[in-house]
C-alpha cells in the first residue's frame, strides 16, 4: 500500500479587477441580463471639470476636455439625425464653435476609417465649449439640455450619454440573446485606451458620490435596458444580504501607507 500523502492547499491571489454580477431571465423577451453589481452599486460619479484629468496621454485637467478629446462615434443614422436637428437649436451664445461648424459643412463627418463622427476643433469635439467661453466649459448639447430643463441623454450622442456604462448583446446560434451591462473599460476604446494617462473608472478620485450608480444613472440605465429589467435588478440588489464587493478602484484609497 502506498503511503498516504497530504496535499497542501493551493493559495491563489484574487484578481485585481474582481467584480460581482447578477443575472436573470427577461420575463418578456428571449434574453438573459447580466449586470455588473460591483460598478452599479459603487459611488462612481462624473467629475468633469472637478479633478478629471482627461483621456490624453498625459494629465491635462486645465484643458477641461473630459472624455471629449476624440469626438463621438454615432451608433446609427437615427443617432446622427437627432444630433444634427438639436445642433440647429443651439445659439452662438450656447455653442462656441457654431460658426466653424457652418463653415465646415456641419458638425459631423465621415472619417478615414468610414465611421460617422463629430468633427474636431482645436484638439477636441466640436461641441465642447472651452474655458473662457461665456457658457463655461463643457458639452454645448449637455449644457443646453440642462438650461432648458430637459434630460442631457436626450440631447447627446448615444455613446456620450451612456459613458461610462456599456451594454453588450451576444446572440447564440438559436437566436437567444445575452445582454451584459457593465462599466466602460479602457479596452472598449480600442488599443488607444491603454495609452490614456487616466481613466475615470480606474481612479478612486471619481468614486465620491453619495448614492450608487444605479440610482444616479437611473435614467441612462432604463434607457439602455428598459423599466422592467431595471426594476428587477434594483430589487435583487436591495434584497441581497451583506454588502457588495467594493470596486477595485477603491482599493487605492483604502490602502494603508507603507
Amino acid at each position: 500500500m502506498m503511503p498516504a500523502t497530504t496535499l497542501a492547499p493551493v493559495k491563489t491571489k484574487a484578481p485585481e479587477d474582481l467584480h460581482e454580477w447578477i443575472s436573470f431571465e427577461d420575463p418578456e423577451e428571449e434574453r438573459t441580463w447580466i449586470f455588473d453589481v460591483t460598478f452599479l452599486t459603487s459611488p462612481w460619479t462624473c467629475i468633469f471639470g472637478n479633478g478629471c484629468q482627461g483621456v490624453l496621454d498625459g494629465p491635462a485637467p486645465e484643458l477641461v476636455h473630459g472624455c471629449c478629446s476624440y469626438g463621438a462615434h454615432f451608433t446609427d443614422k437615427a443617432d446622427e439625425r437627432r444630433i444634427l436637428k438639436l445642433a440647429k437649436r443651439l445659439g452662438p451664445d450656447e455653442w462656441q464653435f457654431k460658426k466653424q461648424s457652418e463653415r465646415r459643412g456641419g458638425p459631423i463627418k465621415v472619417n478615414a476609417e468610414g465611421d460617422t463622427v463629430t468633427r474636431l476643433v482645436d484638439g477636441a469635439c466640436i461641441f465642447l465649449n472651452r474655458p473662457g467661453f461665456g457658457a463655461g466649459p463643457g458639452c454645448a448639447l449637455h449644457q443646453a439640455a440642462v438650461r432648458r430643463g430637459e434630460r442631457p441623454l436626450d440631447w447627446k450622442p448615444e455613446v456620450c450619454w451612456q459613458l461610462p456604462l456599456r451594454r453588450i448583446d451576444e446572440e447564440d446560434q438559436y437566436g437567444y440573446v445575452t445582454s451584459t451591462v457593465r462599466e466602460w473599460k479602457r479596452r472598449d476604446w480600442g488599443e488607444g485606451g491603454f495609452e490614456f494617462h487616466w481613466w475615470c473608472t480606474d481612479s478612486h478620485e471619481a468614486f465620491v458620490a453619495k448614492a450608487p450608480v444605479y440610482e444616479t444613472m437611473k435614467d441612462e440605465i432604463v434607457e439602455m435596458v428598459g423599466e422592467v429589467p431595471y426594476k428587477m435588478f434594483v430589487d435583487l440588489v436591495r434584497r441581497r444580504n451583506g454588502t457588495s464587493l467594493p470596486h477595485p478602484a477603491l482599493k487605492v484609497r483604502r490602502a494603508k501607507p507603507t
